[in-house]
Order: structure tokens, then sequence, then C-alpha cells
């Protein structure tokens, strides 16, 4: 009786998507059957940790290590047994969830924790030109937006405001807050058990543009090694590490003795800095002292002697771990694992003494290796709720009424928390949803290779799944092909090899997202800030710091994709969170991006500040608000 009689039937029958069972997701797929909708799938890739338990109310203790898409379906249909629910427990990339799959639904619904996820599905909407729904969460601040193609902003029409990035050297030699020291702990991690990259080395950088032209003379008065690179033999941090077989000692010692020792050389450093103090294993604070079992263990700070205690015990773990995966084998930092996040907490924690710097919890350390604002239940549910009225007013026809809505953490001055905007127009120059999509990439065609192009611009920053490249030279050369081994002899060539030069246009088409972008390549000797390439709508955007201008080395963080990840924070295993450009918190600048990209909410315009500010949101009338829960 709440529904009009059209809507009401328009709910039995309409077929929607969900996509993520998580935070948002319980509490909205609880939300779709309880409203009258009997026609859901849903996808989610993930398992159910026992830490999901707090706030995602359809698990329980007996379904951890379960699919979440799974056990979602059959808590929800206990509210609504004549619901059909299809669980996917899959990844909403895999080519099964195509053009034509998106095509049957009338509505897509976003409950995801990633911005590769979301752009991918933004993409695949606008394709099967489905009206999408996207929400996020992060802490007390939520926010749901409508996406409709031609009507609305796509949630790429906006850029994202970068990650936060570390120089390396900060990480290496001088760091200064435990994020930095979490930073380095990660690497440590990937140097032992995972992926071998040499930019995220742990030792002391002698690079360090503080150092004087002294720093390397020991480097440079040492004998040449024969049969090495460069004359200099170097041994990675993972071989070591084997020769020792993970002696915890040896490895301790090394790292947090010798290295810092190391560090006290290099005495420019030092001048106006507190200098780190070596540790030795067998002589730490806090040996012998109780540990306090009044508080949990993820509250708690750990003495240096415990983390010392937890390094030795979870380096035995993972190599073992390692070792049951084969030769060649790598492992993944996931914060999930109790091993590989004790690792991180006990090594963050250590160095952070060493530095002076105050150590953290494990459950503080943990949401900043994970680039996680701590989810609220409540937050959740208004957001899903919010999110079932919008979709309300799609079936019922209205969906020129659909709002972009905020959820703040504070009464606005009209003593409301909930706060709606006026949905904004397509942006004409959106690489994504605009009729032509084109963008311009600043780079060096000849330090760039395909694989580079492919990897990190198209992939990495213009989130393309399977890409095909075609220079427009009218004798349509391939330079990148999405079937496997066909273009691979051309990735480690530079774009100038294939006569890439300035103005060089690309056709770039991703068949799985069914999306055709065209690239004019910019050709520049060199960018500002180590950037190893610039993506600009065209060169009028492009605007190069005079040589004057730059910082110094120590200063600047990597540009718009940087060439390694020296110290990047990513994104990936965020939870149910956006980024609100307010400073709400101090984590925010490591989260997701909100769905239309980098505005401030709207509580935070006002008529006074800065006339350079990005396009103001129209608010609307207070008499107008009512309209959030307007369905006819």
């Amino acid at each position: 009786g709440v529904l009009e009689k059209s809507l009401q039937e328009n709910v039995k029958t309409c077929k929607l998507l969900m996509v993520g069972a998580g935070g948002i997701g319980c509490e909205l797929l609880k939300n779709l059957v309880l409203t009258g909708f009997t026609e859901i799938e849903l996808i989610d890739l993930d398992t159910i940790d026992v830490s999901n338990l707090n706030r995602q109310f359809l698990f329980r203790k007996e379904h951890v290590g379960k699919s979440k898409a799974q056990v979602a379906k059959e808590s929800a249909q206990k509210f609504n047994p004549n619901a059909n629910i299809v669980a996917n427990h899959s990844n909403i990339f895999n080519p099964e969830f195509g053009l034509d799959y998106f095509s049957q639904f009338q509505l897509v619904l976003n409950a995801l924790d990633n911005n590769a996820a979301r752009n991918h599905v933004n993409r695949m909407c606008l394709a099967a030109d489905v009206p999408l729904i996207e929400s996020g969460t992060a802490g007390y601040l939520g926010q749901v937006t409508v996406i409709k193609k031609g009507l609305t902003e796509c949630f790429e029409c906006q850029p994202k405001p970068a990650q936060k990035t570390f120089p390396g050297c900060t990480i290496r030699n001088t760091p200064s807050e435990p994020i930095h020291c979490v930073v380095w702990a990660k690497h440590l991690f990937n140097q032992l058990f995972g992926e071998n990259d040499p930019d995220e080395d742990v030792s002391p950088d002698t690079e360090d543009p503080e150092l004087t032209a002294d720093a390397g003379q020991t480097a440079l008065t040492t004998d040449a090694k024969k049969d090495s690179v460069g004359g200099i033999e170097r041994k990675s941090t993972r071989v070591w590490a084997l020769e020792t077989d993970y002696d915890a000692e040896k490895i301790f010692n090394k790292l947090f003795r010798d290295d810092i020792k190391y560090l006290l050389c290099m005495e420019t450093l030092w001048k106006k800095r507190r200098p780190p103090q070596p540790l030795d294993f067998n002589n730490l604070p806090g040996k012998g002292e109780n540990i306090n079992t009044s508080v949990m263990r993820d509250q708690r700070l750990w003495s240096v002697q415990e983390c010392s205690d937890v390094f030795s015990q979870c380096l035995s773990a993972l190599k073992q771990d390692l070792a049951a995966r084969g030769d060649d084998a790598m492992l993944v930092w996931d914060k999930d694992d109790h091993h590989a996040m004790d690792f991180v907490t006990c090594v963050a924690d250590i160095r952070a003494h060493i530095f002076g710097i105050p150590l953290k919890s494990r459950f503080d350390i943990k949401s900043m290796a994970g680039n996680i604002i701590p989810a609220i239940a409540t937050t959740n549910a208004i957001i899903s709720g919010l999110i079932v009225i919008e979709a309300l007013k799609i079936l019922a026809g209205n969906i020129s009424k659909c709002k972009q809505i905020y959820l703040n953490k504070f009464p606005n001055d009209r003593k409301r928390l909930l706060v709606p905007c006026v949905l904004e127009s397509p942006n004409p120059k959106c690489y994504v949803c605009s009729a032509k999509p084109e963008c311009t990439v600043v780079l060096n065609t000849t330090k760039v290779t395909v694989r580079t192009f492919q990897d990190k611009i198209l992939k990495g920053h213009l989130n393309m799944i399977a890409p095909d490249v075609e220079i427009d030279d009218g004798k349509g050369t391939i330079i990148i092909s999405s079937e496997e081994g066909e273009t691979e002899e051309n990735n480690d060539k530079f774009l100038s090899d294939f006569a890439i030069i300035n103005n060089t246009r690309l056709k770039c088409d991703d068949f799985r997202q069914n999306y055709c972008l065209n690239i004019t390549v910019a050709h520049v000797e060199k960018l500002d800030a180590e950037k190893e390439f610039e993506v600009v709508g065209d060169m009028s955007e492009f605007h190069p710091k005079e040589d004057g201008d730059q910082k110094s080395d120590k200063d600047h963080t990597n540009g718009t994709e940087p060439s390694s990840s020296k110290g990047k924070v990513k994104d990936d295993d965020a939870d149910d969170l956006i980024i609100l450009e307010d400073g709400d918190t101090a984590v925010t600048e490591t989260a997701s991006p909100v769905p239309t990209g980098s505005r401030k909410r709207p509580a935070k315009t006002t008529d006074d500040q800065d006339g350079t500010q990005k396009k103001k949101k129209k608010l609307l009338d207070a008499g107008d608000t009512n309209d959030i829960i307007e369905i006819s």
C-alpha cells in the first residue's frame, strides 16, 4: 500500500544487477527484497572474514571463509522467500559479464569497494545504456548518485584526486610519520615474500638529494666487481633471506641495526633531525615485561620485544607458506591474512621506535596499510536506503527527479545531515562518455616503451581491460593487441621505434568494455617531478612548471602516474569508502574517490570562498529537500 500500483508492478518485474555484497551490499540486498524486488542478480568475488561481522549483518560466525554472494543470497531469502536471487561468486571483470550480460538489466546498483571496478561498471552501463546508481561511504560520510548515459555525469567525468605518495628517500632514510613506517613494512614484505620491485627497496638510499657529494665516496673508492653490472655487485633481499633460511636474528639485525648504523654515517641527514637508534635482536626494550591481556591484542600497543617475537613467528609462518606454493612463487600482501598483517604491524612499530615516531596498534596500522576508514553500520544503512529511493524514482519514470545525495558528519546550517543536489550534465570533454572520446597523453616517446604505455597508461590510468592500439597512419599499424602473444615482441620497444612522434594519433579500442578512445601523443623531453606521463584533455590543459618553480627532489611526490610505486598507498583494499575533499579525516587522502569526481561536498561550499574553486553544486531550496523521498 505504500507504492502506487504501477510502481509495485515495476518493482516486482524489474530485473536488476547488484555489484558488491559487503558493508553497503548487505544492507542494500536486505532493503531490496523487503521493498518487493524479486529478480536480483548479485556479483561479488570476496569471501567472508571475521572482521566483516560487526557491520555486514547478513553474515554470521559460521559463514567465515564462505562466498559473500552466496551467503548474502541465502540470508536475504529468509526475509522474502519469493525473491529469485542469482548469486555469482565471481569477478566483475570476467568476460562472461560483457555487454550482452549488462543489457538484460533495467537497473545496476553499485556497492563496491575499489575504484577499478567502479570504472569498469560505469563503462559497461554506458555501453548498455542502463541506469547506474553509484554509492560509497567513509566513516560517517556517504553519498549516492545516479548515472545515466547522455543525461548525467558518468563516474569518470571529473578527475579523481591523486593518491598520496611519498618520496622514496623519505621512506628509506628519514621517516617522520607512522604511515612512512607502514609503507616501508609493506615494501619489506614484498622484498622478502612478494613481487620484487627495485623501486620498493628497503635499504638506505645513498642517492638521497640531502646528502653531500661525499655520500657515495666509499662506493667510488671500492674496487669494481668483475662480472657485475656497472662494476657493482647487487644481491636482492629475497636471495639474501633465502641464503639465511629466513633466520629471524640475522634479518632483524641487518634491517634494524646494521642498516640504521649505515644511515647514521650519512651525517647530513641528522643535522636537523633526531638520529635513529639502532636495535639489537638480543637486547630489546620491553624484555621480560608482562603483556597487558586486559586490552584486546589489536587495540593495545606492542612492546618492541613483543614486536620482535611476532617478527620471528611471522617469518617462520610466511616462509612455510611461500615454500608450499612451489618454486618462483610469491605472496601477495593481504590485510586479512593474519601473518601478513602481523608482519607489517611489528615491522612498522619497530622502525617507528628506532626513529622516535609514536607506535600504533595493530588496528590502526591495518587501517593505514589497507587504506581503511573504519566502516560504520548506520552509515551503510542510510546510504543503502537512499539507493533504493533513487531506484524507485527511476522505475516510476521520474529519473529527472533523481538527486545526488550527500550524508554529512554534522548537520548543515539548515540542521540537515542529508544534502540533496541536482545531478550534473555530462562533461563534454570526458574521455569516457562524450560523443567522441579523446584525450592527449604527454610523454617522451624515446623513453616510454610499449609495455609501459599499455600497463601504466591504458590499463593503469585509463582503466582499460583488453586494449588494442592502432597507429592512425593510414597503414593500420597495430602496436598492441589484446590477443595473447600477437604483439609481445613490441613490449620492450620504445614508442619512437614505431615513428610515434609529437601529434601522432592512436586509435585505442577495448572490445571488452565496448569502448573506443582516440589518443593524441604529445612528445616532450622532460615532465615535472619525475612524472613518466600526464593525461590531459588537450594541450591547453598542460601547464609544465618552469625550472625555477620546481620543488627540490626531497619534497616532491610522483606525478599523475609515477614510473614506480615509491611509497604509494594503493586503494584496492579500501572498505566501502570514498574520498570527500574536506579534511574530515586524515585518512581520506588515501581512500577511493567520490563517484562523480573530486568536487567538495556542498555543505562546504559557501559564497565567500575563493572564486577560483571548482564550480559549485546547486543546492536545493529548503522546501525542495523533501524530494529526497519523493517517488511519484
